[in-house]
């Protein structure tokens, strides 16, 4: 099925179109059964909700929120909820879609699903957001659960937004149902290692990409786009695991550079005092622009989407981009970096270790019986590996870039399970 004529402007603006471009890229490469290749290229199921919230002025306003599951063929789905001012519906299909490919990729037993809400958490009270998330949960309820559905934390939601929604839930359940919701606190369910998973898990990726590339990581130098919570631990574990150079970071209000490296831990302290990395001392003030083009050894990539595009890709000079965000490159950037012999680490493999842990978790809760960080940390890092190894061989194989080759890996795996089962 060849996809629809689309503006470039507008395949930036829609990464659910992005998502199928890149499914239907690989199969046509794959020559994927025709039945397979049009159940995967849509959702199987999508809730709207409206949400009703008691603001703390007393006011009620009315908030849209989203679930979506994109295949189960593997197993029930699962994917984070976001809470974000920009959510569109769009943007969650995508997520969706790109959680299936990463569960598949790293041959875990689930699908791939993705929430959101249409709320600015910056201008809520804790107790507006405890009211926000209860009130979601209150109309998913019936489409997720530990065996259908299992929600994690995403974008600008946490650990306690997490306890909230799974205690919500095992109230309406009449029971504990900590397996329902991932990435909860220690106390109640959670996991170790569940906070820097997507950070650590990328970073030994990373790690094998940078032995395939012949690059030495103590002294590399790192540019971080997006100083969020992968971002910030990208940052650090760079530093403590490898020794890296981290020479740039940028979030929401701008960017900033030193040449000879930033602190990783003092840059967060500014952070939280400030809001902002913007005006850390003994830095020089740049634009988002002029960081994702910097000459260092490799680019992160580790917020929204859509960020190297058609218009700056020839203009990376990193050796190495590794996508810890979702949705980063658009397909005709990948091209470019792909002529320009740039190591692409694609996102439903670089940043897979959130799900991995999450999954770690699921296991952990079914069996009430907890590991020690270690356990996880070595868990994660075979994990990460063995689909890195995957990748690449597909890569030369076929001679097409990571991105292309994960997809063939993961859409090969879920395709296989489709036609066992029986629905093609």
């Amino acid at each position: 099925m060849e996809l629809p004529e689309v503006a470039v402007e507008e395949l930036k603006e829609n990464p659910f179109i992005v998502a199928q471009q890149q499914c239907d890229d690989c199969a046509d490469i794959r020559n994927v059964d025709p039945g397979v290749r049009e159940i995967i290229r849509e959702p199987m199921q999508e809730t709207h909700v409206s949400i009703p919230v008691r603001m703390d002025d007393g006011s009620i306003r009315v908030f849209k929120g989203f679930r979506v599951i994109h295949s189960t063929a593997l197993g029930p789905a699962k994917g984070g909820i976001r809470f974000h001012p920009d959510e569109t519906a769009d943007t969650v299909r995508a997520l969706a879609a790109w959680m299936t490919w990463k569960c598949s990729l790293l041959e875990l037993p689930l699908g791939g699903g993705k929430g959101g809400v249409i709320c600015n958490p910056k201008e809520m009270s804790a107790g507006e957001l405890e009211r926000l998330s209860r009130g979601y949960v209150d109309r998913v309820w019936q489409v997720i659960g530990p065996d259908k559905d299992i929600p994690a934390p995403d974008v600008y939601t946490n650990p306690q937004i997490m306890a909230w929604m799974m205690d919500q839930y095992s109230k309406i359940a009449g029971k504990n149902q900590f397996g329902v919701i991932t990435g909860k606190p220690l106390r109640i369910g959670g996991s170790s290692g569940r906070h820097d998973a997507t950070a650590r898990g990328g970073l030994y990726v990373l790690r094998e990409a940078a032995r395939n590339c012949r690059l030495n990581l103590r002294g590399a130098t790192l540019a971080i786009q997006g100083f969020g919570n992968a971002g910030s631990y990208v940052a650090s574990l760079a530093r403590e695991l490898f020794g890296c150079c981290v020479v740039a970071v940028s979030d929401s209000r701008g960017a900033v550079y030193n040449s000879i490296g930033l602190d990783p831990q003092l840059l967060g302290e500014h952070k939280r005092v400030t809001g902002s990395v913007v005006d850390y001392p003994g830095t020089e003030r740049i634009s988002q622009a002029e960081l994702l083009e910097l000459d260092v050894d490799v680019l992160c990539p580790c917020s929204l989407e859509n960020v190297i595009t058609a218009g700056n890709a020839s203009k990376i000079r990193a050796g190495i981009v590794a996508e810890f965000a979702n949705g980063p490159t658009t397909p005709e950037a990948d091209s470019i970096l792909y002529d320009k012999g740039v190591h692409l680490l694609p996102d439903f493999l670089c940043n897979a270790g959130g799900v991995t842990v999450s999954y770690f978790e699921m296991v952990q809760n079914m069996n009430m019986f907890y590991w020690e960080e270690k356990e996880i940390h070595a868990r994660l890092d075979k994990k990460m590996t063995a689909a890195y190894d995957s990748v690449l061989d597909i890569s030369r194989e076929y001679k097409v870039n990571m991105r292309r080759a994960a997809y063939i890996v993961a859409v090969r795996r879920v395709a296989e399970a489709m036609q066992l089962r029986g629905w093609v």
